[in-house]
C-alpha cells in the first residue's frame, strides 16, 4: 500500500512562527498530489516531512496504515528525486541507476534486471553505457527518477525536478512523468512545484499552500482538490489568483441585487448580472470580482454584461493576443485574451462582454461567495459544494 495521511501536521522551528500549520490531507494508493504555492509557504519542507528529511513538530503521518514520525528515512518505502540531477560522473547511466541497490548489496542478477526495466519505461535502454556529460538535461533528469524507480519504492517524491531544464524540456519531461506515473499505478507520487501549469497538468489532486501570515491565520492549506475544482471552484481570492494562467483579474464593485441563483453587481458604473449566490448580503456590499482572461470576449457597442475601457498595451503572441485595459477608476488594468492576433491598438476604447456564468465575487474578507453554475468537467459533489459554499480545503475525514 501507498496510502498517505497527514493528521494535523505541523512543523516549527525553535520558537518562530510555523512553517507547516495543521495540514490534513489523505493521498490515495497510486494518486499523483501536486504541492503548489509561491516561494517559502513550505511545500518542499513538507515533501521533506514525508521522506523523513525533517522532523513533524506534531500531529501524524501514517504511510501505508504505518505511522512514520519516527521511522527512519529508509525504512518508509519512499524514494526522492531532487532538483539537482546528483549523479556521479565517473559512472555510467547503468552504475548510476543501480548504484543504490549496489550499497544495499543486492545480488548482481536483481540489480540488472531492476535497471534494465526502469531503463525502458524511461526510454534509457540505448544510454545505458553512456557518461551524464555525453547526456543532455532532460536525459539526466531520467537517470535521476530511474535510479529512485529500482528502489521499487510505494512513493514517488518529486522536488521541482524540472527547474533546471529549459521550457522546451519542462514540457516534454513532464510529458514524460505523466506517462511514468500511468505505467506505473500502483505508485504514489507527491510532486513540489512553484509552476501552477505543471500543478494543473500532472496532478489527480493538488494541494495549495498559504504563506506569510496566512499560515498563522488560517492553516498551511489554502485549497486542495482535483485541478479543475481549484480553477472553478476557488475558496479564496488567493486560490483564484495563484490558479489560472495568465492570472485572474480583479476588479472593485458593489451588490445592486441579490436572487439565489443570480446577483447583479456594479462594475465600473456597468450593471452585470453573475451567476453568484448572494441571498443575505445588503445592498451596496463592497465585492471583488474576479473574471479570468480566457473568459473574455472583445464586443461591438453597448449590451448586457458588456464593460469598457480603453487598451493600454497589447502582448501578441501569435496564436493568441493580450490586451490590457484600463476600465474607468480602476487601479490595475484589466487582461483580456483574444484568439489569433488583433486589430486593436493601444489607445483604442472597446468593449468587453462577461458572460455571469464567468464572474467570481469574493468578500472582503476574501472568502469566494458561492457559484451557482454547473461545470461538466467536474464531479457532481464537487458542484454542490461549489453552491454550498466553497470546496474543502481537506478531502480527509477524521
Amino acid at each position: 500500500m501507498a496510502e498517505l495521511i497527514f493528521k494535523g501536521v505541523h512543523k516549527r522551528y525553535g520558537d518562530n512562527p510555523y512553517t507547516i500549520r495543521d495540514v490534513n490531507l489523505h493521498i490515495k494508493d497510486g494518486e499523483f498530489c501536486v504541492f503548489v504555492g509561491p516561494s517559502g509557504c513550505g511545500k518542499s519542507t513538507l515533501l521533506r516531512m514525508v521522506a523523513g528529511l525533517e522532523d513533524i513538530t506534531s500531529g501524524e503521518l501514517q504511510i501505508g496504515g504505518k505511522r512514520v514520525n519516527e521511522t527512519a528515512p529508509s525504512e518508509r518505502g519512499v524514494s526522492m528525486v531532487f532538483q539537482s540531477y546528483a549523479l556521479y560522473p565517473h559512472m555510467t547511466v547503468y552504475e548510476n541507476m543501480g548504484f543504490g541497490l549496489k550499497v544495499a548489496k543486492t545480488d548482481n542478477s536483481t540489480v540488472d534486471q531492476k535497471v534494465r526495466y526502469a531503463a525502458k519505461i524511461l526510454q534509457l535502454d540505448h544510454l545505458l553505457e553512456r557518461l551524464p556529460k555525453e547526456l543532455s538535461g532532460g536525459q539526466r533528469q531520467r537517470v535521476a527518477i530511474g535510479r529512485a524507480i529500482v528502489r521499487e519504492p510505494g512513493v514517488f517524491l518529486f522536488d521541482e525536478p524540472l527547474s533546471n531544464l529549459d521550457a522546451a524540456l519542462r514540457v516534454k519531461t513532464r510529458i514524460e512523468i505523466a506517462r511514468l506515473h500511468k505505467d506505473m499505478g500502483h505508485a504514489s507520487m507527491i510532486y513540489v512545484t512553484h509552476d501552477q501549469v505543471e500543478a494543473m497538468t500532472l496532478a489527480d489532486k493538488i494541494l495549495l499552500l498559504n504563506s506569510g501570515e496566512a499560515v498563522q491565520r488560517d492553516g498551511s492549506v489554502a485549497q486542495c482538490g482535483a485541478p479543475l475544482e481549484l480553477y472553478h471552484f476557488p475558496v479564496n481570492k488567493f486560490v483564484a489568483g495563484f490558479i489560472g494562467s495568465p492570472k485572474m483579474n480583479f476588479i472593485n464593485a458593489v451588490l445592486e441585487r441579490a436572487e439565489p441563483d443570480m446577483a447583479v453587481v456594479n462594475i465600473a458604473g456597468q450593471l452585470c448580472k453573475a451567476r453568484i449566490n448572494a441571498v443575505g448580503m445588503p445592498v451596496g456590499t463592497p465585492l471583488e470580482i474576479g473574471i479570468r482572461p480566457e473568459h473574455t470576449e472583445v464586443v461591438q457597442g453597448e449590451g448586457e454584461n458588456v464593460v469598457h475601457g480603453k487598451v493600454e498595451f497589447i502582448e501578441k503572441l501569435g496564436e493568441s493576443s493580450y490586451l490590457y485595459i484600463r476600465m474607468p477608476d480602476a487601479e490595475e488594468t484589466v487582461t483580456v485574451r483574444e484568439s489569433g492576433d488583433t486589430k486593436h491598438v493601444v489607445g483604442d476604447a472597446i468593449a468587453v462582454y462577461i458572460a455571469p456564468e464567468n464572474l467570481h465575487a469574493f468578500k472582503q474578507d476574501g472568502r469566494a461567495c458561492a457559484r451557482t453554475i454547473r461545470v461538466d468537467s467536474v464531479t457532481e459533489d464537487v458542484f454542490v459544494a461549489g453552491v454550498a459554499g466553497g470546496v474543502m480545503a481537506s478531502n480527509y475525514q477524521p
